[in-house]
């Protein structure tokens, strides 16, 4: 009698926590589904209106004078993610290995926390580091004025790194011992089994941290304004200021409370939407290793 009133209040609670479990689903699905909406239904129009090669590959962003062009804005993007992915992700695979392959457990359970505390750091303290120490070392050093694509890229290179660090690890862990044993087996030294078979077995989860990263890098907004300078023009330097599509939302969205400018930012948002989307759609094919 006693175990057939466990078994029934057990399978009570499993249905409880199922159907809880569906409930939380569907809410983050409509949450989701709701902000999408929201987005859509206020950028489209001025999309529309404006023309969407004149928005996306407009030169001017002159929100006075109703001329929305968000090309530099993309190449900012695109220019400081780019030189961010190529400082963290050297630093990053080579982290990971060493955790995940060399490092004694010792080293290894002191990485770990490091790293996992980097991921809790807010980005405005990532920030604030950057404009008070790196912003004048790039002044002094290499030129003013200091914000500029170069200490974006610096700053967003350690924000991303914990991604990449994290992702490429378990990937790497998750290789079977048996590669490695045949490896050995074959007369192999440990760095060239790490080269020739470790690395580019676990190369999916290895570019699914990757990319990972660079959507941390995209997506990125109050370390950007602090130490990129926020001029919307295509830089032809690296030491020269840029806008990002992420600041240009965070710093014009409070004083363009309606109209054109508001859609505008909306529209800006798409933009960001469509990127970082198609990120996450290569990020989950490389983790199914299609």
């Amino acid at each position: 009698m006693k175990d057939g009133m466990n078994t029934i209040l057990r399978r009570a609670g499993e249905w409880i926590i199922e159907k809880l479990i569906i409930v939380a689903a569907m809410v983050s699905i409509l949450v989701i589904a709701f902000i999408i909406f929201i987005i859509f239904r206020t950028g489209l129009p001025l999309i529309a209106e404006t023309g969407l090669i004149n928005f996306l590959f407009g030169m001017d962003w002159r929100p006075g004078e109703k001329i929305f062009g968000v090309f530099p804005m993309v190449v900012g993007t695109f220019l400081v993610t780019f030189f961010a992915m190529l400082i963290s992700v050297p630093l990053g695979i080579l982290t990971a290995i060493f955790i995940a392959e060399v490092a004694p457990n010792r080293i290894r359970n002191l990485f770990r926390p490091v790293i996992e505390l980097l991921h809790g750091i807010p980005s405005v303290v990532y920030g604030f580091v950057g404009l008070l120490l790196l912003v004048p070392f790039i002044r002094i050093y290499l030129g003013p004025p200091g914000f500029s694509m170069l200490a974006g890229s610096i700053v967003l290179a350690i924000m991303a790194l914990p991604t990449v660090i994290t992702v490429s690890e378990d990937a790497i862990e998750a290789v079977p011992r048996s590669y490695r044993e045949a490896s050995f087996s074959l007369g192999a030294t440990h760095w060239q089994t790490i080269r020739h078979v470790i690395v580019p077995a676990a190369r999916s989860g290895v570019l699914t941290g990757v990319v990972l990263g660079a959507g941390r890098a995209v997506g990125e907004t109050m370390a950007a304004i602090m130490v990129l300078g926020n001029i919307p023009a295509i830089p032809d330097s690296i030491l020269k200021p840029i806008r990002t599509l992420t600041a240009n939302i965070a710093m014009e969205m409070a004083y363009a409370p309606h109209g054109p400018h508001r859609q505008a930012l909306f529209a800006t948002g798409i933009v960001l939407f469509v990127a970082i989307s198609v990120l996450i759609a290569i990020a989950n094919r490389l983790r199914r290793g299609q």
